[in-house]
């Protein structure tokens, strides 16, 4: 099987200006993943620079946009993909060279939404218990891989990117103001309550569109509304 591939090449220590980059490779198997496809490329050009770990889809880290959509490239088939494959960074965040991607926005926004469970009463010498129903409320937001498939598609983060809070960290906000063990419910609530951080999303739906975990953060972002409207009434 033989593919051609364009990929977004640029070095701001030595361009002008990006470019795209023509590959060509033979003998590839119809079971292998782009990712596999982009280490034979860097097998051939040692300059060639993209984020992997795992492998496996967990990390989140091989997130780019494949011929126009986000996708995460280790757990992306070959044969799906229609040849040429043009290959470019997620799209609305900073390059730092070729498909790699300058995260630190992104993080930011994560810390800021506390995603960790916080505690007023003194914690117990044992677990802190959960029913199953309560439980079951979590699911479709925990699994987020952080891989910012999800905010690189979003309009709303491309034209807000230091104020709208974006989808992955919308969704973490919502894990933790729907987890029945969390006490600061009230505080997250009055912290999303803002013109931009929270309601910026206008539900296009993009980040459900490209999560590769078959999330729904624009749902999530529903909810903590729902909820801010009770709280408010």
């Amino acid at each position: 099987m033989e593919m051609r591939f364009s990929v977004f090449r640029y070095n701001p220590e030595t361009d002008e200006a990006p470019r795209m980059q023509d590959y060509e490779l033979r003998e590839l198997r119809p079971d292998m993943m782009l990712l596999d496809a982009l280490k034979l490329i860097r097998a051939q050009d040692e300059t060639l620079a993209f984020r992997s770990s795992c492998g496996e889809g967990v990390c989140g880290s091989d997130g780019m946009n494949v011929n126009g959509r986000n996708m995460l490239a280790c757990i992306t088939p070959l044969a799906q993909l229609k040849s040429p494959v043009t290959i470019r960074p997620l799209s609305g965040l900073p390059v730092v060279r070729d498909l790699v991607v300058d995260l630190g926005n992104f993080w930011r926004q994560y810390r800021e939404v506390q995603p960790w469970l916080v505690r007023h009463d003194p914690l117990p010498e044992v677990e802190l218990r959960q029913s199953p129903e309560d439980r079951e409320r979590l699911d479709g937001l925990y699994e987020c891989i952080l891989c910012a498939c999800c905010s690189s598609a979003c309009p709303s983060y491309w034209w807000n990117p230091n104020r709208f809070l974006g989808p992955a960290a919308l969704l973490q906000a919502s894990r933790f103001i729907e987890d029945s063990r969390d006490q600061a419910t009230a505080e997250r609530l009055d912290r999303l309550d803002d013109a931009y951080k929270l309601f910026r999303c206008h539900t296009i739906m993009n980040c459900a569109d490209v999560c590769p975990k078959g999330l729904n953060p624009s749902r999530a972002i529903g909810q903590i509304r729902q909820r801010m409207l009770k709280q408010f009434i």
